[in-house]
């Protein structure tokens, strides 16, 4: 069977508005988390956030968006999928084909503007130009149409392992012979509407966020848009590839409606998926671009399963230090990184680290380093105990 191949990459994120810009800020340890944002809600300047710094309006100059009630989650996923499809070299012709797929992943979508929504419903009488964004789909319907996609569109929502499921669906797309090249990632931008829900639950970081740190306090939300051109290796030529997608593997420990269990059922689970579905061994892995929220559940649990499946746990670190959690994103962005750090032949280090969880002991890197890599785990575990592992190789 022909290996799976990563062909194109695009990505925009508090540490940088593209795929260099984001490798430069890893390799530099920039963090992109700060008091100083432009939200329009009463934690701004209270909970830090990673926001990108280009507004919405420039946005829409930038990449010539006319429509009325687009919404800026739908901005940076253009921009993103924008850059993908670029650096893939996929032309129109291709883009258009029935064996073209498109699978995206968001959480908050359209409920970015919830107040515009809410303020046109009681101001005008043609309805709100934002209406038609709150549909599950429509930032992915936006995409496909402007672009004329012409195979499979899919929208998943799994919470924060929403864009790793969106890859390993369009995997399994390929595999399937169901298409030929699949466009898979995901976006979320910041939102009053998580913010206040994450605030409820008390998880949010008064600080820049320390994953695996034995005094975490809570995560800390992002905004950002990354997508992964997949295809056979097979059907390609004369083509840069960066990297083979190898495994995949999808558990749910069905524990708590947003923890998971203690002993790590369900990150276990899909972390031996995963090896088991690459055909390579836990040795085998290189590094593992961890989950790593900087909750006080999920943390440790995240250790937990890594000690029960690695006899020696390899080198991890959480990105999530650098971009703040960007939810229906982080899968993906996760997912690039751990690309970065193949093709690179690197390894990027958690920010912020003191002191390992007690109950563990384990210690994420904490600087950056060349390293010599074969194979790399990317971990999102999402609510209701959600848990997608990826495994890309070397190419």
């Amino acid at each position: 069977m022909s290996r799976i191949v990563v062909t194109g990459i695009g990505i925009t994120s508090a540490i940088g508005e593209d795929l260099t810009a984001n490798h430069q800020s890893l390799k530099n340890g920039v963090c992109g988390i700060s008091l100083d944002t432009t939200l329009p809600s009463k934690y701004s300047g209270i909970l830090p956030l990673a926001e990108i710094r280009t507004s919405t309006q420039t946005l829409r100059e930038n990449l010539d968006v006319q429509e009325p009630g687009v919404t800026r989650t739908t901005l940076l996923a253009l921009k993103a999928l924008s850059e993908a499809i670029a650096d893939a070299g996929l032309t129109a012709a291709q883009l258009n084909a029935p064996d073209t797929a498109l699978i995206g992943a968001s959480t908050v979508g359209g409920m970015c503007n919830t107040d515009e929504l809410y303020r046109d419903a009681n101001s005008e009488t043609s309805g709100s130009p934002f209406l038609a964004s709150y549909d599950c789909a429509s930032v992915f319907l936006y995409l496909q149409q402007r672009y004329r996609i012409g195979g499979i569109c899919n929208t998943i929502n799994t919470a924060c392992s929403s864009s790793a499921n969106a890859l390993m669906y369009g995997a399994r797309l390929l595999r399937k012979g169901l298409a030929k090249r699949v466009i898979a990632g995901g976006v979320d931008s910041l939102a009053k509407f998580t913010v206040n829900g994450f605030n409820s639950l008390r998880i949010l970081s008064p600080f820049p966020c320390t994953p695996f740190d034995r005094d975490r306090r809570g995560l800390n939300l992002g905004e950002g848009a990354a997508f992964l051109v997949l295809e056979k290796e097979s059907d390609i030529t004369n083509r840069k590839l960066y990297a083979e997608f190898r495994g995949w593997g999808n558990a749910n420990d069905a524990f708590h409606p947003s923890s998971l269990s203690e002993q790590g059922d369900g990150p276990f689970l899909s972390m031996k998926e995963a090896v088991d579905c690459a055909g390579v061994t836990t040795s085998d892995i290189g590094f593992i671009n961890a989950h790593g929220t900087a909750t006080e559940n999920n943390d440790e649990v995240e250790s937990r399963a890594m000690i029960r499946l690695f006899e020696t746990v390899p080198p991890f670190a959480s990105t999530k230090s650098n971009t703040g959690h960007t939810l229906g994103a982080a899968g993906a962005m996760g997912a690039v990184y751990s690309v970065l750090s193949l093709q690179q032949q690197e390894i990027y280090p958690s920010l912020h680290f003191s002191q390992p969880i007690v109950s563990t002991g384990l210690a994420p890197v904490q600087f950056y380093a060349a390293r010599k890599l074969d194979h790399v785990m990317s971990n999102s575990f999402g609510f209701g105990g959600n848990c997608t592992s990826l495994i890309f190789s070397k190419a």
